[in-house]
């Protein structure tokens, strides 16, 4: 049970909230729903629906009028829906509470608590101090309680141009949690609402309606994510001091689900849609939740990755291998299978009779014989087969067709290589092979080894489709968050645009599941599919361990070409750090950093960042030897934890700390996984590396005897899939290592552990 789970039990016990348990998801409709609401949807509705009686209200919190529409309000219920989740009769809107708001607001202004600042947002933002500098109260700060309340009423009545006032809260401008120094409640905005229309000419704040929506509601749980967790100081402080009835909501925060490879910040998404980098927020490679069902991820899928990861309060993240484990391993018991070629090349059978045309038949879903019968596969003396399948000079461990040599088509022959046929430009179009009519089935007699198996269609019977190779949207594990774009994958889509299918997929409704057998699972295009048209997205690849070892251009991960074979491919030569520098002191400091030790990249990354650079040298005086690690930690991961408030989060890390994490690391006390962990909380709270740590559940699974356990067990357990990986399923070594992440709750070291039940499989 996790922490959660754990406090809402302690509150149903002592009676605290009378036996009740709300919860609520508030999403604000200015975009679609991504992956990482997923967790928040399931966590929340998931603990209410755990309950008699509990419920979840989802509330749209619509203040925002400039960026809200109609439409990403049906968009999240259809989202929430489709994930298995409903709210009932317990459908709110933030605006409900627009007068009931006002009100509390007039609240605080009688008590004096509150007041109209008329200063600009440039003044306000320039007196608010730093983490280590106390704020400067506005000349405003003391306005009678009277003038306050008629310019407050005022602003409502619309006489003011947006921008002339803001209502604050009068609470400590010397405070040192930043979020108290007299934080704003409403600001002027003159535009249209979707629902109330032109009525509202002034809108509360976030940290202003949040709370007291919540109480309004008479919510027990209010569950944030950790970015939150410095907000919880102003959302008792209103409840308090509006009077608002007890027992008040408790706001409580947990670590969000953030995946490798992926960017959830709904501003930078809506980037990607308007700039047409994608084709709509639905896109198959967008991170929202329309996107994935359109690629083919099913709830079930999503739902079992949320459960994989867990609820914790320490903020880590996840590796995109758990979603693909959580997809494969749903799709694997529903989706039938099917032969696609991709590439075709074509195979001419010269001792196979032009007139003979045969059937063979195949596990539509293997082990599932009621549900999926066996489907037919025609055969004739032209077939088609995967050009990648084929090697006139082939690499060593290359294990499908070569000149002179065998291989099996699966489910029909064993055939031979004997000749090979060029067009005029020199490339292979066609190879002349000859069938050994006694494998019959694809079966070779057990002491002649054939070096392995292709998939194929007839050439007469194939079946056009328009597949949809999509792969990550971006090209590292943790896109830059001031220069996401630089990340960008422009290969995240590739477009095959005449595939040739087996007969069996025509007449595919849109909305289907397919395994196309060595390729990876599909789904046909929801939207793109009809008329006879049939376009198919990748929703996520199979293991190619072939690939992995020879280095081979991936259909999986096309994106582990390096950037500088990009930059040949595109005839220029990549810039060096040093030639991107903007002065001759940035080159000059750029040196001296490389000469102290630190990479080019993170040297680069420090000169251009002055804030970055001062903590830098402030740590590297408390660890000289530890200059490399240093400057990589502080570019390449600190830099991704800042978030939207870089210089006021960056003031909180005490460079001792830092020095002492980077030696950790260096030394092997603390491994990077549970080092960024760490780091996180040194962000968010300050103080020395001991501080930080304590309090935190760091445990990891690297023993190789606590994984062996592990592993004996699930071997155990799965004789047969043991037995399929050693008969040539290389790719079920991803199943093995997903069950040890599922029972080790995501603890076990991934590496180690594929190492591991890859020596085991063996044996």
């Amino acid at each position: 049970m996790d922490f959660i789970r754990q406090m809402v039990s302690r509150d149903l016990k002592t009676g605290k909230y009378g036996g009740r348990v709300v919860t609520r998801f508030p999403p604000e409709p200015n975009g679609f729903l991504h992956i990482g609401h997923a967790k928040s949807i399931c966590l929340n509705f998931g603990i209410a629906g755990e309950h008699p009686g509990g419920r979840c209200h989802l509330r749209l919190d619509d203040t925002n009028p400039d960026t809200e529409k109609s439409e990403f309000v049906e968009a999240m219920k259809e989202d929430i829906r489709w994930l298995g989740f409903d709210w009932g009769e317990h459908l709110y809107h933030a605006s409900d509470y627009f007068e009931a708001l006002y009100r509390y607001a007039m609240v605080l202004l009688d008590k004096g608590l509150a007041y109209v600042d008329s200063s600009t947002e440039a003044e306000i933002r320039e007196r608010r101090g730093s983490v280590n500098t106390p704020g400067t109260d506005s000349p405003f700060r003391d306005r009678p309680v009277e003038e306050n309340r008629d310019l407050f009423r005022r602003m409502r009545a619309g006489e003011f141009a947006g921008g002339a006032h803001v209502l604050r809260a009068r609470i400590d401008m010397a405070h040192p949690n930043m979020v108290m120094r007299d934080p704003l409640l409403y600001r002027i905005r003159h535009s249209t609402h979707y629902r109330q229309g032109d009525e509202w000419p002034i809108y509360p704040m976030y940290d202003f309606a949040h709370c007291l929506s919540d109480s309004l509601e008479r919510v027990t749980h209010s569950l944030c994510t950790l970015e939150f967790e410095n907000n919880r100081e102003i959302y008792d402080w209103l409840l308090e001091h509006v009077g608002a009835p007890p027992p008040r909501p408790e706001q409580t925060e947990f670590a969000p689900l953030v995946l490798d490879y992926v960017v959830t910040s709904k501003r930078r998404l809506k980037q990607l849609v308007h700039a047409g980098h994608v084709r709509g927020w639905d896109d198959p490679r967008m991170p929202t939740l329309a996107g994935l069902r359109r690629r083919g991820v099913t709830p079930e899928a999503i739902r079992a990755l949320c459960d994989m990861v867990g609820v914790a309060r320490a903020q880590s993240r996840v590796d995109s291998g758990k979603f693909d484990y959580a997809v494969r391993n749903d799709l694997n018991h529903r989706a039938p299978r099917a032969f696609c070629v991709l590439d075709p090349l074509r195979v001419v059978l010269t001792n196979y009779p032009e007139e003979r045309e045969e059937t063979f038949t195949a596990p539509s879903l293997p082990g599932d014989p009621q549900r999926h019968p066996l489907r037919e596969l025609p055969f004739g003396r032209e077939i088609l087969i995967e050009r990648g399948d084929f090697a006139e000079n082939p690499p060593p461990g290359f294990r499908r067709l070569v000149p002179g040599g065998e291989a099996r088509l699966k489910y029909a022959y064993v055939i031979r290589c004997e000749e090979v046929v060029r067009d005029a430009g020199g490339r292979v179009s066609e190879l002349r092979c000859s069938v050994d009519h006694a494998t019959r089935g694809g079966v070779a007699p057990a002491d002649r080894r054939v070096r392995g198996a292709v998939h194929w269609v007839a050439a007469a019977r194939a079946v056009p489709v328009e597949v949809r190779l999509i792969d990550r949207l971006f090209r590292e594990p943790e896109p830059p968050p001031d220069d996401f774009m630089s990340a960008f994958n422009p290969k995240s889509e590739r477009i095959v645009p005449r595939a040739l299918a087996e007969p069996g997929v025509a007449g595919t409704k849109p909305g289907t599941h397919y395994q196309f057998e060595r390729l990876g699972y599909f789904f046909s295009d929801p939207a793109d599919c009809g008329d006879g048209r049939l376009v198919f997205n990748r929703t996520v690849t199979l293991r190619d361990s072939w690939a992995a070892r020879s280095g081979a251009d991936s259909q999986r991960r096309p994106v582990a070409a390096p950037e500088a074979k990009a930059e040949a491919a595109r005839g220029g030569r990549r810039q060096s750090p040093e030639e991107s520098m903007r002065s001759d002191e940035e080159r000059r400091r750029f040196r001296e950093l490389v000469a102290l030790g630190a990479s080019e990249a993170a040297a680069a990354g420090l000169v251009r960042s002055p804030p970055l650079l001062e903590v830098f040298g402030r740590a590297r005086r408390e660890y000289p030897e530890g200059t490399a690690s240093i400057a990589a930690w502080l570019v390449n991961e600190f830099t991704r934890l800042l978030g939207s408030d870089p210089e006021a989060r960056l003031e909180r890390l005490n460079a001792s700390a830092l020095a002492a994490l980077a030696r950790d690391v260096d030394e092997g006390d603390l491994s990077h996984r549970q080092a960024r962990t760490v780091a996180a909380t040194l962000l968010r709270r300050g103080g020395s590396l001991e501080e930080a740590k304590a309090g935190l559940d760091l445990s990891e699974i690297g023993d190789e005897s606590t994984l062996r356990g592990l592993l004996d067990e699930i071997l155990a357990e799965y004789p047969e899939k043991a037995a399929a990986y050693r008969g040539g399923q290389a790719g079920l070594l991803g199943f093995f290592v997903g069950e040890v992440m599922k029972r080790s709750r995501g603890k076990a070291d991934p590496r180690k552990t594929s190492r591991l039940a890859a020596a085991l499989l063996k044996g």
